[in-house]
């Protein structure tokens, strides 16, 4: 759509506002609303003003000034807002140059597509994202200097059985682990997530699916495959609407990845294709029926994850997540319909849906970043042919010892996987998708976020080490 069709856009749909949105380097939404009277075809196409310096990990205070440059195809119009508004996602770019600015996570989506097609392999990523999340109805927590806690609850989870409420305990309800798929009125979250998807729907979003997973409280929504940079936006929409319509109904809808412990976590497994030439290119006649693309794209992927956990996984919580014991995909390596590794074939008759699943991201993730690295990653295996060795067709879960041990893991925190991104991350700077500076400003926020968890002492250790 151009810049004039939205300006018609606006008028014939007495549009009110035009929301600008961009994503800051941690993968949270911002916006700024425009009245749509102000709205002219020159802002559209020449980017709106706008101060850098108060995005963390971003520009400092004197060289502050930064241009949103809205991508018009993007446009939607709010469902949640009481004025009619329309809302464009936006690149982030340099006001005297008109260059992407590096530091710009959706910039990096698209430089990640443009390497695709100059590198000669492909034409078009496709990235089918699977976020999970829980839904509370209530969530306190306190990090003060004498007290750090958490309390999360929920009418539908699984401790409730013997609450004391006060409309009556029904006790039907998921047991731990025991979430997927029931009908109601054990899966109380049928008609929220109906809403949450039929807004979707309305909002031009391609969705297909809604269900209740493992965990009590834990729910997902399928969002149809699409191309790297749009499915950034969709994930972006996405947790906006289920965070959004949560609300609504007096409930806290959170993508954190493990928010209670003894029950599984929450991942976002990243179902990816590539085509070249209209055709699929994972699709062959080696393992799975995959093409020697695919084998190496595995390889590229297995070989850099532990870099990748840092983009993929950029939260301390993500490594709460991946721990053996509940279908968190923690050992490097790769089987077709297998869920216990880090990389899955799903299983499909047509060539045209061949694809891999990365089954370790999670949804902490800035999803902009975290499928450029994933694309990047698989590319730099094709372009070296990276042999990922024999696939793991049994269930690694329940593996002897002496079978584990031979089988490498992904790490096991946030420091490690920043370590591992410092010395491992040549990949992502080629084709200038990522840049230096880009990946040290984001480490220099992890960082921060490393050291605050690090330096407070926790709830457990007081119960371990208080009287020793």
């Amino acid at each position: 759509m151009s810049s004039s069709k939205i300006i018609e856009r606006l008028k014939t749909e007495e549009i009110e506002y035009v929301d600008l949105r961009f994503t800051d380097p941690r993968g949270k939404l911002q916006h700024v609303s425009i009245l749509a009277d102000s709205v002219e075809e020159d802002l559209l196409d020449d980017g709106w003003m706008f101060d850098g310096s108060s995005i963390a990990g971003w520009k400092s205070i004197d060289q502050s000034d930064m241009k949103l440059i809205p991508d018009s195809t993007s446009a939607y119009v709010d469902p949640f807002y009481a004025e009619k508004t329309l809302c464009l996602h936006c690149n982030v770019a340099e006001p005297d140059t008109g260059e992407l600015y590096d530091r710009d996570p959706r910039a990096t989506a698209v430089k990640a597509e443009a390497f695709l097609k100059s590198s000669g392999i492909g034409e078009t990523s496709f990235f089918g994202p699977e976020a999970e999340f829980f839904l509370f109805d209530n969530v306190r927590f306190s990090t003060s200097m004498n007290k750090v806690s958490y309390e999360v609850d929920a009418i539908d989870a699984s401790w409730n059985t013997d609450a004391d409420l006060e409309m009556g305990n029904m006790g039907h309800r998921p047991g731990v682990k025991g979430g997927y798929f029931p009908v109601n009125p054990i899966d109380a979250g049928q008609d929220i997530r109906s809403e949450m998807l039929s807004t979707m729907k309305r909002m031009g979003m391609k969705v297909d699916k809604h269900h209740h997973e493992v965990a009590s409280s834990q729910h997902e929504l399928g969002l149809i495959h699409d191309t790297l940079t749009k499915q950034g936006d969709e994930i972006q929409k996405y947790k906006y609407v289920i965070q959004n319509v949560a609300h609504a109904y007096g409930k806290s809808a959170t993508f954190m990845p493990k928010p209670i412990a003894g029950d599984n976590g929450t991942g976002m497994h990243v179902n990816i294709s590539i085509w070249n030439n209209g055709s699929p290119l994972f699709a062959g006649n080696r393992y799975a029926d995959l093409s020697d693309e695919a084998i190496h794209f595995i390889g590229g992927i297995l070989n850099h994850a532990k870099a990748l956990n840092a983009i993929t996984n950029p939260a301390t919580n993500s490594y709460k997540r991946l721990i053996p014991g509940f279908e968190a995909p923690v050992l490097r390596a790769y089987s077709a319909r297998n869920r216990s590794g880090c990389v899955r074939i799903p299983w499909t008759e047509n060539p045209n849906a061949k694809r891999i699943e990365a089954r370790f991201p999670d949804p902490s993730a800035n999803p902009y970043l975290a499928f450029s690295a994933l694309l990047m990653a698989g590319l730099d295996g094709i372009q070296k042919k990276t042999d990922p060795g024999e696939p793991s067709d049994k269930d690694l879960y329940d593996l002897p010892a002496e079978e584990l041990v031979s089988i490498p893991t992904v790490c096991g925190s946030l420091r490690e996987a920043l370590g591992a991104l410092e010395s491992d991350h040549e990949f992502l700077l080629l084709g200038d998708v990522f840049t230096k500076d880009q990946l040290d400003g984001y480490m220099d926020l992890k960082w921060e976020e490393i050291h605050e968890f690090e330096h407070t002492p926790h709830p457990v250790e007081y119960k371990l080490y208080y009287s020793c």
